[in-house]
């Protein structure tokens, strides 16, 4: 798989091929910020996708550098990659996933002033566990019609993930 940069990133890689090895940068803060966000760019992505060797070459060709150079940032990309992978799934966010849903029917059948009315409600608490391993509770109510509504959407997202469009997107992310 190869790394496509936009032209912005290509125009901030674009002043290292004027950088001199053993000498000073001589350019604008700007420029050097840039040429920095722009390798941290091209090694995070290439890292988030494990590209390989060959299409990392691939991906850095474009940009019209030169062989040493080239090699050097393959030479990087290498030595850095199970690293900048590891600080990127301990930056990722830790999100709360499902461990028990109680749920409950309540009925108002009458009220002093209305004796012939019926308010269903339905009450759910769901229980979350952390990335801590502590759980969480949240308190949900609402009425029937809306949980059938909910629950057909939620029914219409898992069949349009089975489509084979669906599947062929998901199988280019991963």
């Amino acid at each position: 798989m190869l790394l496509v940069l936009s032209d912005e990133y290509k125009e901030h890689l674009a002043f290292l091929p004027k950088v001199d090895p053993a000498g000073k940068l001589n350019f604008p803060i700007e420029t050097v910020q840039h040429g920095v966000e722009g390798l941290m760019f091209l090694l995070t992505e290439s890292s988030k996708l494990m590209i390989s060797e060959v299409d990392f070459e691939d991906s850095v060709l474009v940009l019209g550098f030169s062989k040493e150079l080239n090699q050097i940032l393959l030479q990087l990309y290498l030595e850095n990659r199970n690293e900048i992978r590891n600080i990127q799934t301990q930056l990722a966010p830790s999100l709360p996933s499902y461990h028990n849903l109680e749920w409950r029917l309540d009925v108002q059948l009458a009220s002093r002033s209305l004796r012939q009315q019926v308010v269903p409600v339905v009450t759910m608490r769901l229980l979350l566990d952390t990335a801590g391993g502590e759980q969480s509770a949240r308190l949900l109510q609402t009425d029937p019609s809306t949980l059938l509504h909910l629950v057909s959407t939620l029914e219409a997202a898992l069949a349009s993930m089975k489509t084979n469009h669906a599947r062929r997107i998901l199988r280019n992310i991963k």
